[in-house]
């Protein structure tokens, strides 16, 4: 090795760039309501303005949310879908109100829907994006996930800054479409 310096500035770089999604609070809580095991398809909200608010609607978020939830099984329709996903991307600073619970996961396990919510208030930064998952039927959101400082100084379309974001949000919601299997492929 002729310079052990340069191997060393490689490896910080490394590392450095491998963390730039601890540079933002990723987060998720969801309802006691939610029959998460039991949802297979899915739609947007209709949030479209005449204007095409980017607060409200982008197309890079939505092709990355649909792409998500694509992947762990859920079906795309319009006709009475079990999920309606929202977004909203907030560019100042807010506080918000979420809650702290138990793993999702574990959660599910007993769906305990008299467990208490233990509220936490989070002062988001800017640059939040925002993801809703409503059961249609109950009319109630099950679940948000949020990042927040995704943007900060970042430009907002971004492709691939807007789908790491996506995919950190999601990556806290790790449930599968009811009846949708992984197939081995050998």
């Amino acid at each position: 090795m002729r310079n052990p310096s340069i191997l060393l500035i490689l490896v910080i770089g490394f590392f450095a760039s491998c963390s730039s999604s601890k540079d933002y609070l990723i987060e998720s809580d969801y309802s006691y309501h939610g029959k998460f095991r039991k949802y297979k398809t899915f739609t947007f909200v209709d949030q479209t303005d005449e204007n095409e608010n980017p607060e409200v609607f982008n197309p890079i978020i939505e092709d990355a949310i649909k792409y998500r939830m694509k992947l762990q099984g859920y079906k795309h329709t319009d006709n009475k879908p079990n999920l309606l996903v929202s977004y909203r991307m907030f560019f100042e600073d807010f506080d918000f109100m979420g809650y702290q619970q138990p793993d999702i996961e574990a959660w599910a396990k007993r769906e305990n829907i008299d467990e208490d919510y233990d509220p936490v208030k989070y002062a988001l930064r800017k640059g939040t994006l925002l993801i809703l998952l409503h059961d249609r039927k109950k009319r109630r959101v099950i679940w948000q996930g949020y990042a927040s400082g995704v943007f900060g100084n970042k430009e907002f379309n971004n492709d691939r800054y807007l789908k790491r974001a996506v995919r950190s949000i999601y990556d806290q919601y790790r449930f599968f479409a009811e009846g949708y299997m992984v197939k081995n492929v050998d």
